[in-house]
């Protein structure tokens, strides 16, 4: 791939980053390569953002290295000129300026202290912010103007730092919160082969909330035919992690991203791919019944996630009973 051929710059308008350097990476970030760029902004306006609970988010990161087969984020590195849907797992766009924008942009006068989202593209503790910690200082710029944010996030690294979040809770309105999809070790893997453990996560959640900073687990991506059976478990076990909410959410599989899954599961699991051509096949979201889950903290009604439209069978090894 040449560099020319990424979708930095275009003649025609601004580009979203200045190109910088090329940085493979070593020891225990072989395997993975660092496009370090000069962004032109940082914070985002969310678009016709619909029923989404956030309207400006951050992303220091694109690209992630967890590997999650389902990342609803791979088109954003096809609209980049990257073309293989693994380059996604393995070429990491660092926006290295990113906490000197948020700085700027967030200036007294200039913003209005809005709630800002992270994690809502790609991880932002994933493995790159160990190396580049740019999480870390964008969170230390909005804890010091005590400005509410929230993180989503797979990677128990944000525990390093608890410190700020602790800080933060006490200044303003702040959530980490963690997606745990699946509590089998298969399942998980699987489709998420480079993530902390979900036992480690949950271990997070619980001390988040010891250290009083909120925390919530979201059950996601539920993937039909392999983690649906084990949701209850999931949610007994934030319950018992003293998550201050847990939501459920079923699989969604939007172009580029349903090819990508499929062609992994037509791999792996053979007699599923059938059914999911049928259950997906005009739509990236299965249709909701009107069944509701109750939010396991506030009692409050919220939509349970889709069921199943045909019935799947799961080995009896995969099958887990509820505690």
């Amino acid at each position: 791939m040449a560099v020319s051929e990424l979708r930095w710059r275009s003649s025609a308008q601004p580009g979203l980053f200045e190109l910088g350097r090329r940085v493979a990476g070593r020891g225990e970030y072989r395997g993975l390569t660092f496009w370090e760029v000069e962004a032109r902004t940082i914070i985002n306006r969310v678009p016709n953002r619909g029923s989404l609970p956030f309207e400006f988010t951050i992303n220091a990161y694109r690209g992630c290295s967890h590997g999650c087969i389902y990342c609803f984020a791979r088109p954003t590195h096809t609209y980049l000129g990257f073309e293989e849907p693994e380059e996604f797992d393995t070429e990491i766009v660092v926006k290295v300026n990113a906490v000197e924008l948020v700085e700027a942009e967030t200036r007294p006068g200039r913003w209005g202290g809005h709630p800002i989202a992270m994690g809502t593209n790609t991880d932002p503790y994933q493995p790159a912010e160990g190396r580049y910690k740019l999480t870390r200082g964008i969170v230390e710029v909005l804890v010091e103007r005590r400005n509410p944010f929230s993180i989503l996030t797979k990677s128990t690294l944000a525990l390093r730092d608890l410190d700020l979040f602790v800080e933060a809770a006490r200044r303003t309105t702040v959530s980490v919160d963690f997606s745990v999809g699946t509590l089998d070790e298969e399942v998980w893997r699987q489709t998420e082969p480079n993530t902390p453990h979900p036992g480690k996560r949950l271990e997070a959640v619980a001390r988040l909330n010891q250290a009083g900073v909120p925390s919530g687990v979201l059950v996601a991506p539920i993937l039909p035919g392999l983690s649906e059976d084990g949701v209850d478990e999931v949610i007994a076990a934030a319950r018992r992690a003293g998550a201050t909410h847990v939501y459920p959410i079923m699989l969604h599989l939007r172009p580029g991203v349903k090819e990508h899954y499929m062609g992994w599961l037509e791999r792996n699991h053979p007699e599923l791919a059938e059914q999911y051509r049928e259950l997906y096949a005009d739509r990236s979201r299965l249709r909701p019944r009107n069944r509701r889950r109750r939010d396991t903290r506030t009692n409050r009604q919220v939509p349970r996630p889709a069921q199943l439209e045909l019935p799947f069978s799961l080995p009896e090894s995969r099958r887990r009973t509820s505690t």
